[in-house]
Protein backbone atom coordinates (compact mmCIF):
# COMPACT_ATOMS: atom_id res chain seq x y z
CA UNK A 1 0.00 0.00 0.00
CA UNK A 2 1.41 3.21 -1.22
CA UNK A 3 -0.39 7.04 -0.07
CA UNK A 4 1.30 10.06 -2.02
CA UNK A 5 0.78 14.24 -1.00
CA UNK A 6 1.83 15.88 -4.50
CA UNK A 7 3.24 19.29 -3.76
CA UNK A 8 4.08 22.11 -6.40
CA UNK A 9 7.21 23.34 -7.30
CA UNK A 10 9.15 25.13 -9.30
CA UNK A 11 12.53 25.46 -10.25
CA UNK A 12 14.72 26.49 -13.53
CA UNK A 13 16.36 23.33 -14.75
CA UNK A 14 20.05 24.34 -15.89
CA UNK A 15 22.18 21.71 -17.83
CA UNK A 16 19.92 18.84 -16.47
CA UNK A 17 19.89 20.27 -12.49
CA UNK A 18 17.51 21.81 -10.54
CA UNK A 19 19.60 25.68 -9.87
CA UNK A 20 19.01 27.93 -6.87
CA UNK A 21 17.78 31.39 -7.30
CA UNK A 22 20.89 34.06 -6.77
CA UNK A 23 21.22 36.14 -3.84
CA UNK A 24 20.11 39.34 -4.34
CA UNK A 25 22.89 42.26 -4.45
CA UNK A 26 20.89 44.71 -2.28
CA UNK A 27 19.38 41.89 0.13
CA UNK A 28 23.04 40.74 0.34
CA UNK A 29 24.87 44.41 1.24
CA UNK A 30 21.92 44.80 3.61
CA UNK A 31 22.79 42.05 5.52
CA UNK A 32 26.78 42.73 5.66
CA UNK A 33 25.72 46.07 6.46
CA UNK A 34 23.48 44.32 9.63
CA UNK A 35 26.30 42.39 10.44
CA UNK A 36 28.92 45.48 10.36
CA UNK A 37 26.80 47.60 12.56
CA UNK A 38 26.03 44.69 15.35
CA UNK A 39 30.03 43.95 15.62
CA UNK A 40 29.85 48.00 16.50
CA UNK A 41 27.23 48.03 18.37
CA UNK A 42 28.74 44.83 20.79
CA UNK A 43 32.28 46.48 20.57
CA UNK A 44 30.98 49.88 21.86
CA UNK A 45 28.59 48.92 24.21
CA UNK A 46 31.20 47.93 26.92
CA UNK A 47 33.04 50.85 26.63
CA UNK A 48 30.43 53.32 26.48
CA UNK A 49 28.85 52.46 30.10
CA UNK A 50 28.89 50.08 32.77
CA UNK A 51 28.97 46.44 31.74
CA UNK A 52 26.77 44.05 33.84
CA UNK A 53 25.66 41.14 33.42
CA UNK A 54 22.24 42.12 32.53
CA UNK A 55 23.30 44.06 30.04
CA UNK A 56 25.90 41.70 28.49
CA UNK A 57 23.22 39.04 28.46
CA UNK A 58 20.29 41.08 26.95
CA UNK A 59 23.29 42.75 24.23
CA UNK A 60 23.55 39.18 22.62
CA UNK A 61 20.25 38.29 23.09
CA UNK A 62 19.17 41.01 20.85
CA UNK A 63 22.36 40.67 18.66
CA UNK A 64 21.71 36.95 17.88
CA UNK A 65 17.29 38.67 17.41
CA UNK A 66 19.07 40.86 14.74
CA UNK A 67 21.08 37.91 13.19
CA UNK A 68 18.05 35.69 12.84
CA UNK A 69 16.08 38.63 11.65
CA UNK A 70 18.77 39.47 8.77
CA UNK A 71 19.09 35.77 7.93
CA UNK A 72 15.43 35.32 7.50
CA UNK A 73 15.32 38.66 5.41
CA UNK A 74 17.70 37.54 3.09
CA UNK A 75 16.78 34.08 2.61
CA UNK A 76 12.83 35.47 1.59
CA UNK A 77 14.31 38.19 -0.57
CA UNK A 78 16.30 35.45 -2.20
CA UNK A 79 13.44 32.51 -2.86
CA UNK A 80 10.56 35.43 -3.10
CA UNK A 81 11.99 38.38 -4.60
CA UNK A 82 8.54 40.34 -5.52
CA UNK A 83 7.84 40.03 -1.67
CA UNK A 84 9.43 43.43 -0.08
CA UNK A 85 8.57 41.12 3.65
CA UNK A 86 12.10 40.32 3.22
CA UNK A 87 13.52 43.74 2.46
CA UNK A 88 11.61 45.23 5.39
CA UNK A 89 13.12 42.43 7.83
CA UNK A 90 16.44 43.23 7.06
CA UNK A 91 15.27 47.26 6.92
CA UNK A 92 14.09 46.75 10.56
CA UNK A 93 17.66 45.38 11.55
CA UNK A 94 19.49 47.72 10.22
CA UNK A 95 17.55 50.89 11.80
CA UNK A 96 17.84 49.12 14.56
CA UNK A 97 21.32 48.54 14.79
CA UNK A 98 21.59 52.24 13.59
CA UNK A 99 20.13 53.63 16.25
CA UNK A 100 22.66 51.43 18.85
CA UNK A 101 25.60 51.88 17.28
CA UNK A 102 25.06 55.46 17.37
CA UNK A 103 23.92 56.01 20.63
CA UNK A 104 26.96 54.07 21.53
CA UNK A 105 29.33 56.20 19.46
CA UNK A 106 27.42 59.81 20.75
CA UNK A 107 28.24 58.16 24.36
CA UNK A 108 31.83 58.27 23.29
CA UNK A 109 31.84 61.67 21.87
CA UNK A 110 29.47 63.42 24.37
CA UNK A 111 29.38 61.57 27.70
CA UNK A 112 32.78 60.52 28.24
CA UNK A 113 34.69 63.38 26.13
CA UNK A 114 36.50 61.50 23.93
CA UNK A 115 37.79 63.23 21.03
CA UNK A 116 36.51 61.66 17.96
CA UNK A 117 35.44 62.70 14.69
CA UNK A 118 31.66 62.70 13.07
CA UNK A 119 29.56 63.25 16.42
CA UNK A 120 27.21 64.97 14.82
CA UNK A 121 26.60 62.87 12.10
CA UNK A 122 25.80 59.52 14.79
CA UNK A 123 23.14 62.44 16.73
CA UNK A 124 21.47 62.61 13.17
CA UNK A 125 21.48 58.99 12.82
CA UNK A 126 20.05 57.88 16.34
CA UNK A 127 16.18 58.55 15.04
CA UNK A 128 16.27 55.98 12.63
CA UNK A 129 15.28 52.71 14.96
CA UNK A 130 12.01 54.88 14.96
CA UNK A 131 11.31 53.30 11.32
CA UNK A 132 11.99 49.90 12.82
CA UNK A 133 9.24 49.91 15.66
CA UNK A 134 6.97 51.30 12.57
CA UNK A 135 8.12 48.30 10.31
CA UNK A 136 7.53 45.19 12.58
CA UNK A 137 3.96 45.91 12.55
CA UNK A 138 3.73 46.89 8.70
CA UNK A 139 5.62 43.46 8.32
CA UNK A 140 2.71 41.71 10.14
CA UNK A 141 0.34 43.85 7.99
CA UNK A 142 1.54 42.26 4.63
CA UNK A 143 2.21 38.94 5.88
CA UNK A 144 2.68 36.40 4.08
CA UNK A 145 2.56 37.26 0.46
CA UNK A 146 3.93 41.13 1.14
CA UNK A 147 0.57 42.45 -1.04
CA UNK A 148 -2.81 44.35 0.57
CA UNK A 149 -6.30 42.17 0.02
CA UNK A 150 -7.50 44.96 -1.98
CA UNK A 151 -6.49 49.16 -2.75
CA UNK A 152 -8.95 50.44 0.38
CA UNK A 153 -5.89 49.20 2.52
CA UNK A 154 -3.80 51.97 0.42
CA UNK A 155 -4.94 54.72 1.82
CA UNK A 156 -4.57 53.80 5.58
CA UNK A 157 -1.04 52.68 4.87
CA UNK A 158 -0.10 55.81 3.19
CA UNK A 159 -1.74 57.64 6.11
CA UNK A 160 0.77 55.52 8.80
CA UNK A 161 3.96 56.09 6.30
CA UNK A 162 2.89 59.76 6.14
CA UNK A 163 2.76 59.97 9.80
CA UNK A 164 6.18 57.87 10.70
CA UNK A 165 7.91 60.10 7.61
CA UNK A 166 7.18 63.33 9.87
CA UNK A 167 8.00 62.00 12.91
CA UNK A 168 11.46 61.28 11.33
CA UNK A 169 11.80 64.66 9.60
CA UNK A 170 10.65 66.24 12.97
CA UNK A 171 12.83 64.70 15.08
CA UNK A 172 15.82 65.45 12.15
CA UNK A 173 15.00 69.22 11.82
CA UNK A 174 14.99 69.08 16.14
CA UNK A 175 18.66 67.54 16.25
CA UNK A 176 19.83 69.61 13.14
CA UNK A 177 18.60 73.15 14.93
CA UNK A 178 19.75 72.09 18.32
CA UNK A 179 23.34 71.19 16.12
CA UNK A 180 23.60 74.53 14.20
CA UNK A 181 22.32 76.40 17.34
CA UNK A 182 25.36 74.58 20.04
CA UNK A 183 22.87 74.09 22.60
CA UNK A 184 21.29 70.14 21.65
CA UNK A 185 21.14 68.01 25.09
CA UNK A 186 22.65 64.63 24.97
CA UNK A 187 21.34 62.41 27.17
CA UNK A 188 24.01 59.70 29.20
CA UNK A 189 23.08 56.91 26.97
CA UNK A 190 23.93 59.25 24.06
CA UNK A 191 20.48 59.66 22.63
CA UNK A 192 19.37 63.33 22.13
CA UNK A 193 17.56 65.12 24.28
CA UNK A 194 14.51 66.89 22.15
CA UNK A 195 11.97 69.06 23.38
CA UNK A 196 9.29 71.08 22.67
CA UNK A 197 6.02 71.19 20.56
CA UNK A 198 8.16 69.77 18.10
CA UNK A 199 9.11 67.06 19.67
CA UNK A 200 5.76 66.12 21.20
CA UNK A 201 4.40 66.42 17.62
CA UNK A 202 6.75 64.09 16.20
CA UNK A 203 5.91 61.31 19.36
CA UNK A 204 2.09 61.73 18.60
CA UNK A 205 2.85 61.21 14.72
CA UNK A 206 4.64 57.93 15.93
CA UNK A 207 2.58 57.03 18.23
CA UNK A 208 -0.82 57.12 15.34
CA UNK A 209 1.37 55.76 13.03
CA UNK A 210 2.49 52.32 15.06
CA UNK A 211 -0.86 52.26 16.50
CA UNK A 212 -3.02 52.07 13.00
CA UNK A 213 -0.36 49.83 11.56
CA UNK A 214 -1.01 47.24 14.35
CA UNK A 215 -4.74 47.64 14.31
CA UNK A 216 -4.75 47.16 10.90
CA UNK A 217 -2.79 44.03 11.27
CA UNK A 218 -5.21 42.69 13.70
CA UNK A 219 -8.03 43.12 11.30
CA UNK A 220 -6.45 42.01 8.31
CA UNK A 221 -5.24 38.80 9.57
CA UNK A 222 -8.50 38.10 11.42
CA UNK A 223 -10.83 38.90 8.36
CA UNK A 224 -7.82 36.43 6.37
CA UNK A 225 -8.61 33.45 8.68
CA UNK A 226 -11.99 33.58 8.38
CA UNK A 227 -11.83 33.82 4.54
CA UNK A 228 -8.84 31.35 4.24
CA UNK A 229 -8.09 27.95 3.17
CA UNK A 230 -5.98 25.78 5.25
CA UNK A 231 -2.34 26.41 3.85
CA UNK A 232 -3.03 30.24 4.72
CA UNK A 233 -4.47 28.89 8.16
CA UNK A 234 -1.29 27.55 8.54
CA UNK A 235 0.75 30.18 7.73
CA UNK A 236 -1.17 32.74 9.93
CA UNK A 237 -0.95 29.98 13.16
CA UNK A 238 3.15 29.91 12.82
CA UNK A 239 2.32 34.19 12.68
CA UNK A 240 0.86 34.03 16.11
CA UNK A 241 3.07 31.19 17.37
CA UNK A 242 5.41 33.68 16.61
CA UNK A 243 4.17 36.69 18.58
CA UNK A 244 2.78 34.93 21.13
CA UNK A 245 6.54 33.26 22.07
CA UNK A 246 7.85 36.68 21.23
CA UNK A 247 5.38 38.01 24.18
CA UNK A 248 5.16 35.64 26.98
CA UNK A 249 9.15 34.72 26.58
CA UNK A 250 10.82 37.59 25.30
CA UNK A 251 9.73 40.19 26.62
CA UNK A 252 9.39 39.98 30.24
CA UNK A 253 12.80 37.99 30.29
CA UNK A 254 14.09 41.70 29.70
CA UNK A 255 13.19 42.61 33.32
CA UNK A 256 14.84 39.85 34.81
CA UNK A 257 18.83 40.37 35.86
CA UNK A 258 19.54 36.95 35.86
CA UNK A 259 21.81 34.52 34.01
CA UNK A 260 19.15 31.99 33.26
CA UNK A 261 16.98 33.84 31.56
CA UNK A 262 19.71 34.23 28.84
CA UNK A 263 18.05 31.48 26.56
CA UNK A 264 14.40 33.13 27.26
CA UNK A 265 15.58 36.55 25.93
CA UNK A 266 17.45 34.48 22.88
CA UNK A 267 14.26 32.67 22.37
CA UNK A 268 11.40 34.75 22.66
CA UNK A 269 13.23 37.76 20.08
CA UNK A 270 14.17 35.40 17.67
CA UNK A 271 10.71 33.26 17.69
CA UNK A 272 8.97 36.06 15.78
CA UNK A 273 11.43 36.11 12.20
CA UNK A 274 11.66 32.91 12.42
CA UNK A 275 7.97 31.81 12.50
CA UNK A 276 7.22 34.56 10.47
CA UNK A 277 10.26 33.16 7.60
CA UNK A 278 8.81 29.92 7.93
CA UNK A 279 5.23 30.69 7.39
CA UNK A 280 6.06 32.78 4.04
CA UNK A 281 8.57 30.07 2.98
CA UNK A 282 6.15 27.09 3.96
CA UNK A 283 8.98 25.35 5.04
CA UNK A 284 7.41 22.42 7.43
CA UNK A 285 4.18 24.70 7.26
CA UNK A 286 2.04 21.63 8.68
CA UNK A 287 4.22 21.02 11.78
CA UNK A 288 2.95 24.17 13.38
CA UNK A 289 0.03 22.00 14.89
CA UNK A 290 2.13 19.39 16.63
CA UNK A 291 4.72 22.30 17.87
CA UNK A 292 2.04 24.40 19.32
CA UNK A 293 0.03 20.62 21.31
CA UNK A 294 3.52 19.87 22.61
CA UNK A 295 4.65 22.75 23.53
CA UNK A 296 1.17 23.71 25.60
CA UNK A 297 1.41 20.08 26.60
CA UNK A 298 4.37 20.22 28.53
CA UNK A 299 3.54 23.54 29.61
CA UNK A 300 0.72 22.18 31.41
CA UNK A 301 2.33 18.56 32.50
CA UNK A 302 4.96 20.84 33.92
CA UNK A 303 2.97 23.15 35.61
CA UNK A 304 1.26 20.35 37.50
CA UNK A 305 3.76 18.32 38.44
CA UNK A 306 5.81 21.44 39.98
CA UNK A 307 2.86 22.38 41.82
CA UNK A 308 2.32 18.83 43.23
CA UNK A 309 5.88 18.57 43.94
CA UNK A 310 5.93 21.76 46.44
CA UNK A 311 2.78 20.64 47.58
CA UNK A 312 3.98 16.92 48.70
CA UNK A 313 7.06 18.56 50.03
CA UNK A 314 5.28 20.79 52.35
CA UNK A 315 3.21 17.95 53.39
CA UNK A 316 5.42 16.19 54.62
CA UNK A 317 7.58 18.24 55.97
CA UNK A 318 5.04 20.58 58.14
CA UNK A 319 2.57 17.69 58.16
CA UNK A 320 4.09 14.68 58.76
CA UNK A 321 6.87 15.71 60.34
CA UNK A 322 9.55 14.16 57.91
CA UNK A 323 12.70 14.99 57.32
CA UNK A 324 13.47 17.15 54.18
CA UNK A 325 15.88 15.24 52.40
CA UNK A 326 12.96 12.19 52.83
CA UNK A 327 10.44 14.45 51.79
CA UNK A 328 12.18 15.96 49.12
CA UNK A 329 13.11 12.25 47.71
CA UNK A 330 9.51 11.11 47.91
CA UNK A 331 8.52 14.26 46.22
CA UNK A 332 10.79 13.15 43.39
CA UNK A 333 9.79 9.69 43.30
CA UNK A 334 6.44 10.98 43.32
CA UNK A 335 6.41 13.22 40.30
CA UNK A 336 8.04 10.83 38.52
CA UNK A 337 6.37 8.55 38.47
CA UNK A 338 3.10 10.72 37.33
CA UNK A 339 5.07 12.16 34.65
CA UNK A 340 4.40 9.52 32.26
CA UNK A 341 0.44 8.75 33.30
CA UNK A 342 -0.70 12.92 33.48
CA UNK A 343 1.18 13.59 30.03
CA UNK A 344 -0.82 10.60 28.27
CA UNK A 345 -4.08 12.59 29.60
CA UNK A 346 -2.97 16.14 28.85
CA UNK A 347 -1.34 15.39 25.49
CA UNK A 348 -5.07 13.30 24.35
CA UNK A 349 -6.64 16.83 25.82
CA UNK A 350 -4.57 18.99 24.41
CA UNK A 351 -4.20 17.14 20.50
CA UNK A 352 -8.31 17.01 20.59
CA UNK A 353 -8.13 20.97 21.17
CA UNK A 354 -4.95 22.31 19.28
CA UNK A 355 -4.20 19.46 16.44
CA UNK A 356 -7.55 18.46 15.73
CA UNK A 357 -5.60 17.11 12.20
CA UNK A 358 -3.36 14.20 14.37
CA UNK A 359 -6.26 13.44 16.97
CA UNK A 360 -9.05 12.73 14.72
CA UNK A 361 -6.32 10.49 12.37
CA UNK A 362 -5.22 8.31 15.65
CA UNK A 363 -8.73 7.98 16.80
CA UNK A 364 -9.79 6.81 12.88
CA UNK A 365 -6.84 4.37 12.86
CA UNK A 366 -7.78 3.18 16.39
CA UNK A 367 -11.13 2.01 15.19
CA UNK A 368 -9.83 0.51 12.09
CA UNK A 369 -8.19 -1.40 14.73
CA UNK A 370 -10.95 -2.69 16.51
CA UNK A 371 -12.82 -3.59 13.60
CA UNK A 372 -10.03 -5.44 12.40
CA UNK A 373 -10.40 -7.77 15.60
CA UNK A 374 -13.50 -9.14 14.27
CA UNK A 375 -13.13 -8.84 10.24
CA UNK A 376 -12.68 -12.25 8.59
CA UNK A 377 -13.83 -10.85 4.83
CA UNK A 378 -10.67 -10.23 2.76
CA UNK A 379 -12.03 -7.78 0.61
CA UNK A 380 -13.89 -6.30 3.38
CA UNK A 381 -10.50 -5.26 4.86
CA UNK A 382 -8.91 -4.18 2.28
CA UNK A 383 -12.16 -1.70 1.15
CA UNK A 384 -11.90 -0.36 5.33
CA UNK A 385 -7.96 -0.24 5.12
CA UNK A 386 -8.30 1.95 2.54
CA UNK A 387 -11.09 4.18 3.39
CA UNK A 388 -9.54 4.59 6.80
CA UNK A 389 -6.10 5.84 4.85
CA UNK A 390 -8.60 8.14 2.77
CA UNK A 391 -9.45 9.92 5.98
CA UNK A 392 -6.44 9.76 8.02
CA UNK A 393 -3.91 10.96 5.92
CA UNK A 394 -6.29 12.57 2.95
CA UNK A 395 -3.89 11.35 -0.02
CA UNK A 396 -4.36 12.58 -3.86
CA UNK A 397 -3.58 8.92 -4.92
CA UNK A 398 -3.91 5.76 -2.94
CA UNK A 399 -3.33 2.07 -4.26
CA UNK A 400 -3.05 -1.34 -2.32
CA UNK A 401 -0.99 -4.09 -2.98
CA UNK A 402 -1.86 -7.80 -2.01
CA UNK A 403 -0.29 -10.90 -2.32
CA UNK A 404 -0.98 -14.66 -1.88
CA UNK A 405 1.47 -16.92 0.12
Amino acid sequence: MTATRTTRTTRTVRGGRASRPPWPPAAVAMAALVVALLVSALFMGPTSGPSTTAATIGGFALGLMFLVMAGVGLVVARFQRRNPIGYLLLGAALCFLITLSSGGYSTLVYARHDHLPLGAVALVLSPFGMLAVVMLPLIVLLFPDGRLPSRRWDLLLAVALVLAGYALAANEIAIVAGLVRHDLRVSSDGTPVIAGGLSRTATLAAFTAVFLLIVAAIVRQVLAWRHAGTDRRQQIKWLLSGVGVFLVIGVPSLGISSDIWEAGIAIGFSALPLAIGVGILRYRLYDIDRIVSRTVSYGIVTALLAGAYAGLVLLATRELRFSSEVAVAVSTLAAAAAFNPVRRRVQHAVDRRFNRARYDADLTVAEFAARLQDAVDFDAVRADLAGTVQRALEPEHMSVWTWEA
